[in-house]
């Protein structure tokens, strides 16, 4: 009798012991498995971190825009493009129903040399904010058709972007000349080397703040 009452509750012991340690493994496996988890869950975020774009570079992958970016960057402060020589023209311009362009920085010197340099856009192309402030929207290059046909018997391109035309008599006052602008720092849904952007506005213009 004691026999059996000893090994009942040797029995009871056991069964508890198995039941206490299954259960704390079964924890103890719960936790690895959640660390597990939640290392790689942290492991995954890093690496996405790591190989996704800055905001400033996602959906740019054109070559142009890059460099543009990169020689563009200090004229995001208005005063830095001025002290380099480019000067406010033709207002703020905006279209019959494209939207606009915005304000066009002109570099004169730049745009009476005939050659084209990426890096050294003609016009750098501002949009006009409500608290009379200015962001860098776009470049523009610009060569005049006369000088450019002079030396060459094909419509210029760059970097595979070729150039529209604006013939004379045009709005600007300006002789025939061959212009292309690349959104580099504002995105434009008619596309990167359209001439107009329908998110840019001249509402928050007023030349009273220049």
């Amino acid at each position: 009798m004691k026999v059996g009452n000893y090994s009942t509750v040797n029995g009871r012991l056991l069964m508890g012991v198995l039941a206490v340690v299954g259960s704390w493994c079964a924890s103890g496996a719960f936790a690895a498995d959640r660390a597990s988890r939640t290392t790689d869950a942290q492991h995954h975020s890093l690496t996405q971190q790591q190989h996704t774009p800055a905001p400033q570079h996602r959906g740019r992958t054109n070559e142009l825009v890059k460099i543009v970016r990169d020689a563009t960057w200090r004229f995001r402060d208005v005063s830095q493009a001025v002290a380099e020589g480019y000067v406010l023209n033709f207002g703020c311009v905006t279209g019959s129903h494209e939207g606009a362009m915005g304000l066009h920085f002109v570099n004169g010197a730049l745009v009476e040399d005939p050659t084209l340099d990426a890096t050294r856009p003609e016009l750098l192309v501002y949009e006009p904010l409500e608290n009379g402030q200015m962001r860098l929207a776009a470049v523009d290059y610009l060569v005049f058709k006369e000088a450019w046909d002079a030396a060459n018997t094909a419509t210029p391109q760059l970097m595979g972007q070729l150039f529209h035309l604006f013939d004379s008599p045009n709005r600007y006052g300006l002789p025939a000349f061959y212009t292309l602008h690349v959104w580099a720092w504002k995105q434009n849904p008619s596309g990167t080397f359209a001439n107009w952007n329908p998110r840019v506005s001249c509402d928050a213009f007023n030349d009273a703040h220049m």
